[in-house]
């Protein structure tokens, strides 16, 4: 299905950032500075991206028609994934508020991204192998034409933080 491939590229991108990201905590840990400029680009990119454009495509398009398929989200995996949508998001809002700080609060920025990190992993998993394997089973054919025109819409009306090439090229030099 051209609709969960594309968001398992996307987690594909968005996985290779957390270890970047699980790095600079590291760092921080032991008492070193993370590199120059890493912790604001990590705000933009877990806000922007992962949430703004991944997360907003799930939350508008693809949860919506497993919901239309019989995938229910109360008591359901939709409603699970949706949670820690808002998670995530918290956890993120706190690594701002660190990046904000004056001084830079590594310390705040480091225990909000230790949350972050498995939060995401656990998250990425669960939709790779069960979510997106219920929707396979689910969603016809039509409807998975459907969704990828309709993501392709979505990152044209959001150019500035769907951008997977920019940003993968941004991760591979934090790598």
């Amino acid at each position: 299905m051209k609709t969960t491939r594309r968001l398992i590229a996307e987690h594909d991108l968005i996985e290779r950032a957390l270890t970047v990201l699980e790095r600079a905590v590291s760092a921080i840990e032991a008492g070193q500075a993370p590199p120059r400029g890493f912790p604001a680009w990590a705000v933009e990119f877990f806000r922007n991206f992962a949430d703004g454009c991944h997360h907003a495509k799930e939350e508008e398009l693809f949860f919506p028609r497993l919901q239309e398929r019989g995938i229910p989200e109360e008591g359901g995996p939709i409603g699970v994934m949706l949670y820690e949508h808002t998670v995530g998001r918290d956890c993120v809002g706190r690594m701002a508020s660190a990046v904000e700080a004056e001084p830079f609060d590594a310390e705040g920025f480091a225990a909000a991204a230790r949350e972050y990190i498995p939060l995401l992993r656990n998250h990425i998993f669960k939709e790779n192998n069960v979510l997106f394997k219920m929707a396979e089973r689910v969603l016809t054919e039509q409807d998975d034409a459907e969704i990828a025109q309709r993501f392709s819409e979505v990152e044209q009306e959001r150019a500035t933080i769907c951008q997977m090439k920019r940003y993968g090229e941004d991760v591979a030099r934090w790598e």
